[in-house]
């Protein structure tokens, strides 16, 4: 578990404390700290986390699919690789959709009636109205409105043209990738503030709310990770055993030390290298496949962080009274899947993407103070999921490749 985590979680468990215990004892203190030090302070952490959307998605999503190559010559693996990610990615968010409209979480939520009451939620737009508009017509424009599905196809486009245009925009292409490094910087710095940021809005939603908060909050927690379990070794049980053809026993076996590495740095990208050196000496995946599957996966592959999304966005829905259609349930799914095309693998990242989720919907993101505090805990379940379906498609993708004699059987382990 390292620093950051560490400080998180000892920040959640003192706004807890506070939150529940300050009101009972003295209401009067408590309403003044939460106008002048819990209020401010949580409210500026979120604006740090919405001042950094709409480019982080930009950037990322333009650099995710420029890197892909050229779309005529990403051949077999990357057709499947591709495809893979994108139908795990949706059933994950339906199975999480489901599940959160089931359990309801949120209900009766945190806010009370008439904070609830308050909120007016937007008009549904008509589904077919919603999927001729995913296409700008001023890019500029949707990115000042935070339309977010809009900037998503402008970014993808972006990314594609720079693809096959290659090292004639190279120029371009560097800049880019600065660019999102940059972006990827303001969000450590933005992580660093999380802490205090964590405690001020649990203490001031809890206190607020009272102890009818807290299984409120332990209703989304669990719902979140019985999907991410079920998710983990049902879904990708099954998969590896019908499509890779190998006993889910002996792949989790193989697997379990980078899953619990990234348990415990809650990153993608920071436990790469121990996941491929488990896939390749463990599991038998060729350095070719290994090479190829788990990077891009690291990149695009982010069902665990698509979990938390929908429940997430359900949850927040029925805290403020405010009824998902079809259409923006089918949103919920688009919008996610295809924003996690570039989506860092980097701790604090999911709260971002989920602030943008709420805004494709309509929902408001203040609701994103209900559950920033407990976050960081899911946040170390869902990177683990996130890992381990790369290492599911590398080792289907291998079977494939080995069966064609594309790759050589022998050549699995790491130099």
């Amino acid at each position: 578990m390292n620093n950051l985590t560490k400080k998180i979680l000892i920040a959640l468990g003192i706004g807890v404390i506070v939150g529940l215990v300050l009101p009972t004892i003295h209401q009067g203190t408590f309403e003044w700290l939460n106008q002048y030090v819990f209020d401010p302070v949580g409210s500026v952490f979120l604006n740090m986390i919405m001042m950094v959307v709409v480019p982080l998605v930009f950037f990322s999503l333009v650099v995710g699919v420029s890197d892909l190559g050229d779309p005529k010559q990403l051949g077999r693996m990357g057709v499947k690789t591709i495809i893979f990610f994108m139908v795990t990615s949706v059933i994950s968010l339906t199975i999480a959709l489901a599940a959160a409209s089931v359990i309801q979480p949120g209900d009766p939520g945190l806010l009370g009636e008439d904070i609830a009451e308050e909120y007016e939620p937007s008009e549904a737009v008509p589904i077919m109205d919603t999927l001729v508009n995913i296409i700008p017509s001023n890019p500029v424009a949707s990115m000042s409105e935070m339309e977010m599905l809009q900037i998503i196809a402008f970014a993808i486009f972006v990314g594609i043209a720079m693809a096959v245009l290659g090292d004639k925009v190279s120029t371009v292409k560097s800049f880019f990738k600065q660019a999102n490094d940059i972006m990827m910087q303001i969000v450590t710095f933005v992580m660093k503030f999380a802490p205090y940021g964590a405690f001020a809005l649990i203490a001031s939603a809890l206190g607020e709310a009272g102890w009818a908060a807290v299984g409120s909050l332990a209703s989304y927690m669990l719902t979140v990770a019985g999907v991410l379990f079920f998710h983990l070794f049902v879904v990708y049980g099954l998969i590896v055993y019908f499509l890779g053809k190998m006993s889910p026993l002996k792949f989790f076996k193989g697997f379990m030390p980078a899953m619990t590495m990234a348990f415990s740095l809650s990153s993608s990208n920071g436990v790469l290298p121990l996941s491929m050196k488990s896939a390749q000496e463990n599991l038998g995946v060729s350095k070719q496949v290994s090479g190829f599957v788990q990077p891009l996966g690291a990149t695009i592959n982010m069902d665990g962080t698509g979990i938390m999304q929908a429940v997430a966005t359900v949850f927040i829905a029925q805290v403020y009274v405010v009824d998902l259609s079809l259409t923006d349930m089918l949103i919920i799914v688009l919008t996610a899947t295809l924003a996690s095309i570039g989506t860092a693998g980097v701790p604090g990242v999911g709260m971002i993407m989920l602030a943008m989720v709420l805004t494709s919907v309509g929902l408001p993101t203040d609701g994103i103070a209900l559950i920033i505090g407990v976050d960081r805990i899911l946040d170390m379940l869902r990177t683990s999921v996130n890992i381990t379906g790369d290492a599911v498609l590398a080792v289907i993708v291998d079977r494939g490749e080995k069966k064609r004699g594309a790759i050589d059987e022998n050549v699995t382990e790491v130099s």
